[in-house]
């Protein structure tokens, strides 16, 4: 079950299925996919300006749900392509700073909706990796692209073959996530990172977002994105924020942003 709540300028998205390890079935990412257009929607129009993704029990999500799938009939490429990319990519794409809090098991397609989160803090002891080799499956979601960039190929294929999971604690330390924090301690730790986002700058935080996006996807070299930097500062000009900001370090005070241009 997905769980939708917006609140003083922050959608929480929470998979409520513990029993299950917050598996997902087709109908799980049909809902996922409808929490973030609407939170897409509502972040449009000023409503929302930071999104946190969480999962109740003891595991963040195991992935997808293969309880009833019968390997016989399982159309695995339009099961990813159809449901989840999709899914992936509207995640990545929301217009304001995205933020997951990760416990205990975070594997398949989990990893995939980390992977699509801008930050990610994860518990000490939390699972991740890729489990496949017992299913004679591969990694997906985005994975093989995840390990290979932040841990190289031989490692990456390391974690493939052997199936070891790494923990919270060393998936921070090999560069794979932003931080990791006890697991009592997790949610509000992310909470009160994600209250600091809704409260900021949003259009710059999506100028940010949009410039990190262009080095991660198109390999833009320096003075590419150096430009472009250029572009979205005089850009960003134009924007209340941008003179609250410059109003607010020159009377020594607070910003009060409102994220509106």
């Amino acid at each position: 079950m997905i769980r939708l709540s917006i609140d003083d300028r922050v959608a929480e998205v929470c998979l409520d299925a513990p029993q299950r390890m917050n598996a997902l079935d087709e109908q799980a990412l049909a809902d996922l996919a409808a929490a973030y257009a609407e939170i897409t929607t509502q972040a449009e129009a000023g409503r929302v300006r930071a999104v946190l993704l969480h999962g109740t029990g003891r595991g963040f999500c195991a992935g997808r749900d293969i309880s009833a799938v019968d390997p016989a009939d399982d159309d695995a490429t339009a099961y990813l392509r159809e449901r989840v990319t999709p899914v992936l990519r509207a995640m990545s794409e929301a217009p304001v700073p995205t933020f997951a809090a990760v416990q205990g098991a975070c594997l398949g397609v989990g990893l995939g909706l980390a992977i699509a989160t801008d930050v990610v803090y994860v518990a000490e002891d939390a699972k991740i990796g890729s489990p496949f080799a017992a299913l004679g499956a591969t990694l997906d979601s985005g994975g093989h692209w995840l390990f290979t960039e932040r841990l190289g190929p031989h490692r990456a294929l390391d974690l493939i073959y052997t199936a070891e999971l790494m923990s919270g604690a060393e998936a921070v330390q090999a560069g794979l996530f932003s931080r990791s924090v006890p697991a009592e301690d997790l949610l509000e730790f992310t909470r009160e990172r994600v209250g600091r986002a809704a409260s900021g700058a949003t259009l710059a935080f999506r100028a940010s977002k949009e410039l990190v996006a262009q080095i991660r996807d198109r390999r833009v070299g320096l003075w590419e994105s150096l430009d472009a930097e250029n572009v979205a500062q005089g850009e960003l000009c134009g924007t209340a924020d941008y003179a609250e900001g410059f109003a607010a370090f020159q009377a020594k005070r607070p910003p009060e942003f409102t994220g509106r241009a």
